[in-house]
């Protein structure tokens, strides 16, 4: 009860922003939510307790809660095997589930179960989704727009300003790049992102308390002051080999697509290319040199069927995603109207028939074909064919207009 308590005096001594973002100042904090919360984070602890398990605890318990003071013949009727069970029978008891919150209060890092509203999207999409994830920062609904730009950790100076460029000119276009806060191509696409003023998301393989490499801590915070540090690892988790390659389903399963800037053959970037086709996700390559090792990748993957990239609208139009700065400053004048919020939840990236729409909105067909006029202009949708729409996007960028 005491450890209990301390967890609501660090609650109260939490910024604005964080308690905004955990839902803290809700005149009645729900215990249930905090207990469960909390057992889905100790469990998170415990190797070997991962996805499938997870689904099976919950599934035989309703709460985790109940599954993390079951016994061993309990977690066997559960459907956990033999060495699962030791090994929550090993651990269990050395791990305090109110310590381990408090602990992440205090760093004011926020755990989402894979139940919660602010969990991405995307994410939740993949087969092999992480029950728990820790945001350091904050991921905003605009971060459904984003592009994973990845490459070798020594580029060439090429790749390195190419890196840079296609960051830049993403995040110029209201999309949130993604990358693995690694040396050389991944730490280029977050400062030029930074630089440029848009939005960047870093995901780690190893637990928010610490940052590898140690060199881009000061990095690190300047990302999460301004998107958001992800990672699915507890807290006092080291980074090891076999957790970058894992680490980099996260990258490519929060994103609407991988953009490959120059990688050798064995590059963890083709892991995370790899990952994006499993995950019916786009593959984008920057082509190069075919005497250079660190533009084999690249061609490699423009060979099996990558979409080739010049220039950022190469991108951009192949996932819907087209915008100009005149369209913008026409979401800055034009509210959203009723009808276009209501047109809104029936377009998706895939084409759909103005009859389509007024069928499932139940509007007169003459509203949905002005609305959906107006929101061409607006550049929330793009008319591909006869009277087929796709939504290019629902949120304005929250920072200046390139010039």
């Amino acid at each position: 009860m005491r450890r209990h308590a301390s967890i609501f005096r660090i609650l109260k001594t939490l910024p604005p922003a964080t308690r905004s973002f955990f839902n803290l100042d809700s005149p009645v904090l729900e215990s249930s939510h905090m207990q469960d919360i909390k057992h889905w984070v100790a469990f998170n602890r415990i190797p070997g307790v991962g996805r499938a398990r997870y689904a099976a605890l919950e599934a035989y318990f309703g709460t985790l809660e109940s599954a993390w003071h079951a016994g061993s013949a309990e977690l066997r009727r559960a459907g956990l095997d033999r060495r699962t069970i030791s090994s929550i029978q090993a651990r269990r008891p050395a791990i305090d589930p109110d310590a381990v919150m408090s602990d992440l209060l205090a760093r004011q890092i926020t755990p989402l179960t894979w139940h919660d509203s602010r969990y991405p999207e995307r994410l939740k999409q993949i087969y092999d989704r992480p029950p728990v994830i820790y945001v350091r920062g904050e991921i905003k609904e605009q971060d459904d727009w984003s592009i994973a730009v990845v490459g070798t950790r020594k580029p060439t100076t090429y790749g390195e300003e190419m890196a840079r460029l296609m960051s830049t000119e993403l995040v110029r276009n209201g999309i949130t790049v993604v990358s693995g806060l690694a040396r050389g191509i991944d730490s280029a696409a977050h400062r030029a992102a930074l630089d440029a003023g848009g939005r960047t998301i870093g995901v780690q393989a190893c637990g928010l308390d610490m940052v590898y490499p140690p060199e881009h801590k000061r990095l690190a915070d300047e990302i999460a002051d301004s998107g958001a540090l992800v990672c699915d690892y507890p807290l006092e988790t080291r980074p090891r080999p076999d957790f970058f390659p894992r680490r980099n389903r996260i990258m490519s399963g929060l994103t609407l697509g991988t953009l490959v800037i120059e990688a050798d053959e064995k590059s963890g970037a083709l892991i995370t290319a790899g990952y994006a086709l499993e995950q019916n996700r786009e593959v984008f390559a920057l082509p190069g040199k075919v005497t250079s090792s660190k533009s084999r990748g690249p061609n490699r993957l423009i060979q099996e069927g990558a979409k080739l990239v010049t220039r950022i609208e190469d991108v951009l139009e192949e996932l819907n995603l087209m915008i100009v700065p005149e369209q913008l400053v026409m979401q800055e004048l034009i509210e959203v109207s009723t009808p276009e919020a209501d047109l809104l939840r029936f377009l998706s990236r895939e084409p759909v028939h103005v009859d389509e729409v007024t069928r499932q909105c139940d509007l007169p067909v003459s509203t949905v074909s002005s609305t959906l006029a107006m929101m061409e202009l607006k550049g929330i949708v793009r008319q591909v064919g006869a009277m087929t729409y796709v939504k290019i996007r629902e949120t304005r960028p929250s920072y200046p207009l390139p010039v």
